[in-house]
């Protein structure tokens, strides 16, 4: 059994379902709406279409590509009825984020040859950074595997704070040193400290910077540079932490943090609480990055794996 099978494929589908309602009522609902009177897909409902999409924050640039589609869709079949627009939708996103490369995440297997595993966090503050690591290790700790935080947001004990109680509430082990530390020099002692005790992944919170600090960024580089003294190739996995709530400032943030680091995996908080998770798939589109993780309730477990035919046909399916 793959790491975070923990409930079931029904269970996981009811979670993402509530969790995607506001979203879901913003898109279906207004769409709805938009195709009162209408019998096939026409340019007005096109327009509309248009709107909506970038409403729910898919993005300018990812909603053209999504028109353009389904203006050839149309333009192929000559008369597409309004109720096929639902499963149109479905179909077409999905298609676009297939021929990105944009993953299925079904089960998550550590590479049996890289232990301790690191993962690097980063993303500004309040996206949900430490939850989202204490969400992890929580994971991680269930399917047996031996965990260690490293607490480098040496800057604010709020944060050295809450992830010591998150490795209390999930039983794993913590790092810290004092206030103002080298954070480099706690992301060294993390991983001397996990190789000692042959622990299976290593798990770096690092500060919450934000995202137009040069300087702060390129401390990033030096964290790397020091972890990679004791394993030449850490971090194995850099993820980026966004807040789907904010829409447009998550793209943003995206650009900036994917040109200063080498981000490899992103995770998507808080979309049970917005009406902006469309912002999931432009950021798949635009950065080629796969989305991983997605936090979808605020409970120790409510965190999944990103499957992108899940997302869509939870996003897109017919409203109850």
């Amino acid at each position: 059994m793959g790491l975070f099978d923990f409930f079931s494929s029904k269970k996981k589908e009811e979670t993402l379902d509530k969790s995607l309602e506001k979203t879901k009522e913003s898109v279906i609902g207004k769409l709805a709406r938009a195709i009162v009177g209408k019998s096939e897909v026409d340019a007005e409902v096109l327009d509309n279409l248009e709107e909506i999409l970038v409403s729910a924050d898919v993005g300018v640039e990812t909603t053209l590509k999504i028109i353009e589609r389904i203006e050839k869709r149309v333009a192929k079949d000559k008369f597409v009825n309004t109720n096929e627009l639902n499963s149109i939708l479905k179909q077409e996103i999905a298609a676009l984020l297939s021929e990105n490369q944009t993953k299925d995440f079904e089960h998550f297997e550590l590479p049996d040859q890289q232990k301790p595993y690191v993962i690097m966090v980063v993303g500004v503050n309040g996206v949900g950074k430490t939850t989202t690591i204490g969400k992890l290790a929580n994971q991680f700790n269930k399917a047996g595997k031996k965990v260690v935080l490293g607490a480098a947001d040496t800057f604010r004990a709020a944060a050295v704070e809450q992830l010591h109680i998150w490795g209390e509430r999930v039983g794993v082990r913590v790092v810290s040193q004092k206030m103002g530390a080298d954070p480099a020099a706690v992301a060294f002692d993390t991983l001397k400290s996990a190789i000692a005790n042959q622990e299976d992944i290593c798990i770096i919170d690092t500060a919450g910077r934000l995202h137009n600090k040069i300087g702060l960024m390129n401390e990033l580089s030096k964290i790397k540079q020091v972890m990679q003294k004791l394993i030449p190739d850490a971090p194995h996995e850099v993820l980026l932490v966004l807040d789907a709530s904010t829409g447009q400032n998550a793209i943003e943030q995206t650009k900036q943090f994917t040109a200063a680091t080498e981000v490899n995996a992103l995770a998507l908080t808080k979309l049970d609480g917005t009406a902006k998770g469309g912002v999931v798939i432009g950021i798949s589109d635009q950065f080629k990055v796969p989305v991983k993780y997605i936090g979808v309730g605020e409970g120790m477990d409510d965190i999944q794996l990103f499957n992108k035919t899940s997302f869509v046909e939870s996003l897109f399916g017919s409203q109850s």
